[in-house]
């Protein structure tokens, strides 16, 4: 009878806590619910690559999908894999396009402009509408992340192949990276007209292979070439390499000092006479 009259006693003061557990439980069921959204995760496994259309491209090229639009989102993206020689046709993009270059390098060409060619790293974006191809070098693969945007179903519009013509002209330009677009390399100036094939060996081998090869930046490449002509005592070969150092981002003091090294391993009159050389090509302070 005494526990029953306590019981009787407490039950107003026990309610609140009990309707505040109610509520605590409901909150947390809530937060819960928040907590238990999860990301759509879509799995390598799921997404197989393909071979480019022969329609739209020129050579062998793979396409690795990686997500299609998602209303109201309009953007898709793959990796596309271009094998050496291979290209898109002639195309444009309604929104226009972003490339992300992963690996090797490539040529883009727009319609009436010059051929780029571009670098693992290297980030190219195409404006909308503009008429544009893109693809591998002769020598080397090259793979890119495309982004675009679609406007009412529609990311890219097919136009024309790029002819074997139009690429071996691009193929032969890209060598020389100091001719200017539509100008005869360098080597075509030297030599094309009493040795065609050795200029074609110079710009597509020596030049569109061996200085494009990742194990070497540029910068190296020229310091290393610069090097060897001084030590060689080849001042016609020099004048140029000095210039192309200077592009390829060897300052004027770093010439100076590798000028002042080498004079101790291939000889005073070497350097004496590479100095003289780089005060003649070499922009002065």
């Amino acid at each position: 009878m005494k526990n029953t009259l306590l019981l009787l006693l407490l039950a107003p003061l026990l309610s609140p806590s009990v309707a505040e557990e109610g509520r605590v439980a409901a909150n947390t069921s809530a937060v819960g619910s928040v907590h238990g959204a999860t990301a759509t995760i879509s799995r390598s496994v799921s997404r197989s690559p393909y071979e480019a259309p022969p329609d739209h491209f020129t050579g062998k090229a793979r396409v690795a999908p990686l997500f299609s639009p998602n209303a109201p989102a309009r953007a898709s993206a793959a990796y596309v894999t271009f094998a050496p020689g291979a290209r898109t046709d002639w195309h444009t993009h309604p929104l226009g396009q972003t490339l992300v270059v992963t690996e090797g390098s490539g040529l883009i060409q727009f319609w009436g402009g010059p051929i780029q060619r571009f670098e693992r790293g290297d980030v190219v974006s195409i404006p909308p509408g503009q008429k544009h191809w893109h693809g591998a070098t002769a020598t080397e693969s090259m793979t890119h992340l495309a982004i675009q945007e679609q406007v009412d179903g529609k990311s890219v519009d097919w136009l024309e192949k790029v002819s074997d013509a139009q690429y071996r002209s691009t193929a032969s330009a890209k060598g020389s990276a100091t001719a200017p677009s539509g100008q005869p390399s360098r080597a075509q100036q030297l030599m094309g007209d009493f040795s065609p094939k050795l200029a074609e060996l110079t710009d597509n081998v020596l030049y569109g292979d061996i200085w494009e090869r990742p194990g070497l930046s540029k910068r190296d490449r020229s310091l290393a070439t610069v090097s060897a002509l001084i030590a060689l005592n080849r001042p016609d070969q020099l004048r140029s390499h000095l210039a192309l150092a200077i592009q390829n981002g060897v300052t004027r003091e770093e010439l100076a000092e590798l000028i002042t090294h080498l004079a101790f391993y291939s000889g005073w009159p070497s350097a004496v006479s590479a100095v003289s050389i780089a005060k003649e090509v070499l922009p002065a302070k």
